[in-house]
């Protein structure tokens, strides 16, 4: 990851915040039923938020004071169970999984939490009654390959670049767990009288399936108004869907050996480590290359901006029958930010456009990913299909797994869908593009799959407006706008779920990088968020108002006021 900034205070991250609306983040597949996609266009004007009470900002600092070193030490606990789906595992059966739970449950007791584990999902709350507070996260993680990493991605790391917190969940979304956790225990030790109960909903399944926690909603009552911490500030109120196109390239393409004797041939284009991150790296291996098209790719190579090359051959330079391997490497990014990433995949075929290969499978694969997705990030040139809404933004498209197999070599373009389009006529511009591709190069694809999910509006929240005056009030930012993401996350099954940070507008989003990390500055600052945010939406209203009384300083919200937002 190139993107390192280090925010060593408040002040300074206010530069950086709200620059515009940016388009990030988290991750998973929903099947949720389609919204009418004119109902999500309407973005009324939103009133001036807010102040944050007297009494929250105090409980912020307090959390800040007392338990920021703690909170990073917690973490590092967290961090080394290595919570990745794994075939023929569960999170009940797994023993990742259930050492990570057993940790929390420790961790949970400590604090005095309640904890209650529910198999896939994990319950830790503060307080009592049928009113809650609903903070959703997750404690699944992406796969990490340790090659890309300074030290052991399963372990916090806070020294190889100092101010930095660096290993796979420490974004997401095993930092957020620990410091809604601390922000609880804040809460809890100034003894401050909830009229909801606070209620950390863990699932374990996030980054791989979701139909584990839509069947515990069924017998599940939720909050009515609910956070999700797996995106980012300043309020989340729209996400993207996510989607994708799946289809392989058949392995009974070949040429004739006659002819693929008078041609280099492309033996094996391969890369990417899973759907929805951006490729770091790609692999192509070729046979008969001449010494001149050798020399012309590395100078070419030299050219791509962001990526590096490796030539390595297995006899001489320039001998007809030696094989050569061009190991590619990009930067690796979430899907639902191509622009923030160097897709390893995308720059690898477009280095070896030009090259005529004998035709074969592998050869196939670069062209597709040459002309059907190119360079671009907004499928471009994936015939009609690219679109964009005025406040999600464009519908991106990334080229993330090019995998040969038994079958052929897979190929997995993931995308982030506005409002605009519906699944039916982004399915029928999808099919007349392929039909079209395989015309042209008379080959019939296989496997071809396509899964639309569906884009949320969320701006009816009633916390909206309190959530945006937390972060203006603790970044210094006026007038703090929502924005929308690439997502999707949880919120899209809960009721009134806005997602609040971890990470910054205008700042990389690193979850599913291969160089995940937050701030030592940004962890705190959402440690003091967190519990500001949980005070204004959980504390009581007679509370605040005896806080209020007593002399704090600032005038805090009335009921009727709380029940405006």
């Amino acid at each position: 990851m190139t993107l390192k900034l280090s925010l060593k205070a408040a002040s300074a991250l206010s530069l950086l915040l709200c620059s515009g609306l940016t388009f990030a983040t988290s991750q998973a597949d929903s099947h949720l039923s389609a919204q009418a996609d004119s109902a999500v266009s309407a973005k009324p004007p939103l009133q001036a938020a807010p102040k944050v009470s007297a009494l929250a900002d105090r409980v912020a600092q307090y959390a800040l004071n007392t338990y920021g070193g703690e909170t990073i030490s917690a973490l590092s606990t967290l961090i080394p169970f290595k919570t990745v789906e794994t075939e023929g595992m569960t999170p009940l059966t797994h023993p990742e999984f259930v050492g990570f739970k057993a940790q929390l449950k420790s961790l949970s007791q400590s604090l005095g939490l309640d904890y209650s584990d529910q198999g896939y999902v994990v319950l830790i709350g503060l307080g009592e009654g049928e009113q809650k507070l609903g903070v959703i996260t997750h404690g699944d993680v992406q796969p990490a390959d340790a090659s890309f990493w300074q030290q052991d991605p399963f372990t916090l790391d806070s020294q190889s670049q100092p101010g930095f917190l660096i290993g796979r969940g420490t974004e997401d979304d095993k930092g957020p767990i620990v410091t809604a956790m601390y922000a609880m225990k804040a809460i809890k030790d100034k003894g401050l009288i909830l009229n909801r109960r606070i209620e950390l909903l863990v699932y374990l399944a996030e980054e791989s399936d979701w139909a584990p926690l839509k069947a515990f909603l069924t017998e599940f009552t939720p909050a009515d108004i609910n956070i999700t911490i797996d995106a980012e500030y300043p309020v989340v109120t729209a996400e993207k869907g996510w989607s994708e196109i799946r289809l392989t390239i058949p392995n009974t393409a070949n040429e004739t050996k006659a002819v693929r004797d008078q041609l280099p041939s492309l033996d094996r284009f391969s890369g990417g480590a899973f759907d929805s991150q951006v490729p770091q790296q790609a692999v192509a291996k070729i046979s008969g290359l001449d010494k001149k098209t050798i020399a012309a790719l590395k100078e070419k190579a030299s050219k791509q901006l962001g990526m590096k090359y490796q030539f390595e051959q297995t006899s001489s330079a320039g001998q007809v029958n030696g094989q050569l391997t061009i190991t590619a490497e990009g930067k690796s990014t979430h899907s639902s930010t191509p622009e923030a990433g160097v897709n390893a995949v995308t720059h690898l075929a477009a280095l070896l456009k030009g090259v005529k290969f004998a035709r074969s499978e592998s050869a196939l694969t670069a062209q597709f990913i040459q002309q059907m997705v190119g360079l671009g990030l907004y499928g471009e040139q994936f015939g009609d299909i690219a679109y964009a809404d005025d406040f999600m933004g464009p519908m991106t498209l990334a080229a993330t797994l090019v995998k040969p197999n038994d079958q052929g070599t897979e190929i997995v373009l993931n995308l982030r869908r506005p409002v605009g389009k519906t699944p039916e006529q982004l399915d029928l511009e999808t099919h007349q593009a392929l039909e079209s591709w395989q015309a042209q190069q008379s080959v019939s694809l296989k496997g071809v799959e396509t899964y639309w999910g569906e884009p949320k509006l969320m701006d009816k929240a009633p916390h909206l407006q309190t959530l945006l005056s937390v972060f203006g009030h603790f970044t210094d930012t006026p007038s703090p706008k929502p924005v929308a993401i690439g997502g999707s996350t949880n919120s899209k099954l809960f009721p009134n779920a806005l997602s609040f940070g971890p990470a910054m507008p205008g700042v990389e989003y690193t979850g599913h990088s291969e160089h995940e990390f937050i701030t030592k500055a940004q962890f705190m600052l959402n440690l003091q968020m967190y519990t500001a945010a949980f005070v204004e939406l959980a504390v009581s209203t007679e509370e605040l108002s005896e806080q209020a009384k007593q002399g704090t300083g600032q005038a805090t919200k009335t009921g009727a006021q709380r029940t405006s937002d």
